[in-house]
């Protein structure tokens, strides 16, 4: 056995081990779905999983040459690279690796393979099992995404078993609060804020535990009941999202909840759904289960797509009189937001930090639950009063050279994103800018979708900065054909660059929207 060629194998297998970095980054924003992942790989990864390709096919020629030295200095210069690259990944990341036990654990198998592949070729190197275990190690170690599949299937098993104990344990920590009431709230956009005014509200009266960011999957869900669910807890706010039809019904099955809010339905996830129908069905999967308990289902009656296929049984809100619960007398400002808030006839004034006329109906949805579950007119104004507005979403702050931000990151829904760009037109006598990658998930919709934004942008922003060469084409397109001064329109490849353009322009009379912060499976 040649000691040089053992050394080389294990510094490959390292080398591989960092570069699973990356693999696992994208694994996990793709919510561990090898489809998804496959798809990334496809669309972003295939020139890297080319060049990986080669350097195996290099290595291997090195090796079949027997020229053991240079095969180690020809890894080592590989794991001089990786390092700086996998640190490189995390820095400069949007949504940077989260090391879950669910990702240790596929560390660890990746380890433990490695180890057994150069292991069986350190005590057998003449045998046909050592050759078989040194060429997979050294495959592995190049062409990391066959890596990451690997470890996937491997430890699948081990993560059923662990979700399968840790949902039971969530049923039983449920069943044990007999007095408690679950509040599903489901939706193609608007769920997230919606979740937290309720809770905001809530609180005015009872003793809530909500979902935490964006834990809105069967195991997010899991995790919050098991780590924060107190013997003193009254209400538990529940997000549940969505990206195959049968996956609201999962996280139901578990939390059997006793009253719904529906926020939307629209062109969202269609990559999955396929289509709107299949959204409606899937969101309305909350409404079959609150119906099984006898509760009291809330939707928002602006959202057409709701109100096109609803029938009767369901407690509507909207910001029009013909709903059971409505705002009115809408007003905007630097200040935020006011508006009549009208609770089966009961009218409330109310002014609110939050922009727009999303936020003011996630603020109707969840006045009329919190009205309905007995909290108080004057609790309910206080608590409007006391909002602040949901992190990245449409939130408002100081930013760069006295310059004000809207800060509407977490936003991707073509609604959503069009109120966003006339909360940024209503700020007048300022220099409006927009910075923007533009929609994702949208199926055959995304390119239409986002021309609009384009042609939206192009009617309120003075100065419009695209994120992705590519990605910005519909935008760039729409942007062109309108009447919009191209020469105040820039395309930039990432979003460190469109804010270096940025800065330059920026003064204390312009305000910047930041519109839709994609994760960097998404950005080209």
């Amino acid at each position: 056995m040649s000691i040089l060629l053992l050394i080389s194998l294990i510094i490959a297998a390292v080398s591989g081990v960092f570069s699973l970095v990356r693999q696992l980054q994208m694994l996990q924003q793709n919510s561990y779905y090898p489809s998804r992942y496959f798809g990334w790989i496809k669309d972003g990864f295939s020139v890297w999983l080319a060049l990986l390709s080669i350097l195996f096919c290099v290595s291997s020629l090195i090796y079949s040459s027997s020229k053991d030295a240079l095969h180690l200095i020809f890894t080592a210069i590989i794991l001089a690279v990786r390092i700086p690259l996998c640190i490189k990944t995390q820095k400069k990341s949007i949504k940077k690796l989260v090391f879950t036990p669910r990702v240790k654990r596929l560390f660890a198998a990746a380890i433990i393979i490695q180890a057994i592949l150069i292991l069986v070729y350190a005590i057998l190197p003449l045998s046909l099992a050592g050759e078989i275990c040194l060429v997979l190690s050294f495959m592995l170690s190049f062409i990391t995404p066959l890596l990451a599949l690997v470890i996937w299937v491997i430890t699948l098993p081990i993560e059923k078993a662990f979700a399968k104990w840790y949902i039971c344990d969530a049923k039983r920590i449920l069943k044990s609060h007999k007095d408690l009431k679950v509040v599903g709230i489901t939706g193609s956009y608007g769920k997230t804020t919606t979740k937290f005014i309720l809770t905001r509200i809530l609180s005015e009266k009872y003793n809530v535990l909500c979902t935490p960011q964006s834990f809105n999957t069967p195991m997010g869900v899991v995790r919050t009941i098991r780590e924060s669910m107190k013997p003193q807890t009254q209400i538990f706010v529940c997000e549940m999202g969505a990206k195959n039809i049968g996956d609201i019904k999962e996280i139901c099955d578990i939390v059997n909840p006793d009253m719904g809010i529906i926020t939307s339905v629209g062109p969202q996830h269609l990559e999955t759904f396929l289509s709107v129908d299949n959204v409606f069905k899937t969101k309305f999967e909350l409404a079959d289960a609150v119906k099984l308990k006898g509760g009291d289902i809330f939707v928002n009656g602006e959202s057409k797509e709701i109100a096109d296929r609803i029938d009767e049984g369901y407690r509507i809100y909207g910001t029009d009189s013909s709903k059971e619960f409505y705002a009115e007398n809408i007003s905007y400002g630097a200040f935020g937001s006011s508006f009549d808030l009208v609770l089966k006839g009961e009218r409330i004034s109310v002014k609110t930090k939050l922009l727009g006329l999303h936020s003011i109906i996630d603020i109707t949805a969840a006045a009329a639950v919190a009205y309905t579950l007995g909290v108080s007119p004057e609790d309910i104004k206080y608590a409007i009063g006391t909002l602040k507005a949901t992190e990245h979403r449409l939130e408002l702050k100081s930013y760069i050279n006295g310059s004000l931000l809207i800060d509407d990151a977490y936003n991707s829904n073509p609604e959503g994103c069009l109120e966003a760009v006339r909360v940024l037109g209503s700020f007048e006598e300022m220099k409006k800018v927009i910075i923007t990658p533009g929609l994702v998930e949208l199926g055959s919709k995304e390119y239409e979708c986002n021309y609009a934004l384009g042609l939206e942008a192009a009617k309120y922003c003075d100065i419009i900065i695209l994120v992705g060469q590519n990605r910005s084409k519909p935008m760039r397109e729409a942007v062109e054909k309108s009447d919009f001064n191209t020469d105040s329109l820039h395309i930039a490849s990432s979003f460190a660059e469109a804010v270096s353009i940025y800065t330059p322009l920026a003064d204390n009379n312009t305000v910047l929207l930041i519109e839709n912060d994609l994760p960097d499976n998404y950005l080209n």
